[in-house]
């Protein structure tokens, strides 16, 4: 199935960027940068961190890295999110491509650490903002985030997030990727 059917490029776009300005706000929201700072750098194992850029979700640089890693306070793809993430350089043009509402493809594998956990969002619907419109729901604890260069490499992986293991989340959008759990997830 096409994402095109149950998804436009528009309507993803308008939902993201709805999104991103509100949460830009609320993130915002008196914190200091050594806060944020501290707070970003829960996202994944100290190798990573201690070496990597940590960037506003506004796109303010806090602290320069040397690693190709950034990390971010809170996830600005979601309103009020303040759980931090670690991103490789795939993840970061995810980031840039889900913002814009552009196409998203890789070569290479791309991983994302959220060893904080995540907000609760619709494994189906990157747009979805009402837990209640009986779709599947989920809010994941510390996990890690892969992309992949084609679809036929996670073609056997569940989209049901309840099974067990890892999962596709958004899967039959420009947004696919796979979720893996490192801890129970927390009750919806």
């Amino acid at each position: 199935m096409s994402w095109h059917r149950n998804f436009s490029a528009t309507g993803i776009a308008t939902a993201l960027l709805a999104l991103t300005v509100t949460s830009g706000c609320m993130a915002q929201g008196g914190e200091t940068n050594d806060q944020k700072i501290a707070r970003a750098i829960t996202a994944a194992p100290s190798d990573i961190t201690d070496d990597a850029t940590i960037m506003d979700t506004d796109g303010t640089i806090l602290r320069e890295g040397t690693n190709g890693w950034v990390c971010l306070p809170g996830v600005s793809l979601i309103p009020g999110d303040d759980h931090p993430m670690c991103n490789d350089e795939v993840w970061m043009r995810w980031m840039e491509a889900a913002a814009a509402g552009t196409p998203f493809s890789t070569d290479v594998i791309g991983t994302s650490y959220m060893l904080a956990g995540d907000a609760l969002v619709n494994n189906a619907n990157p747009a979805a903002t009402d837990p209640n419109d009986g779709g599947v729901w989920v809010q994941d604890g510390p996990h890690l985030m892969m992309l992949f260069p084609n679809r036929d490499m996670i073609s056997s992986l569940p989209r049901d997030p309840y099974v067990g293991g890892p999962y596709v989340m958004w899967d039959n959008t420009p947004l696919v990727h796979v979720m893996v759990p490192v801890a129970a997830k927390v009750a919806p």
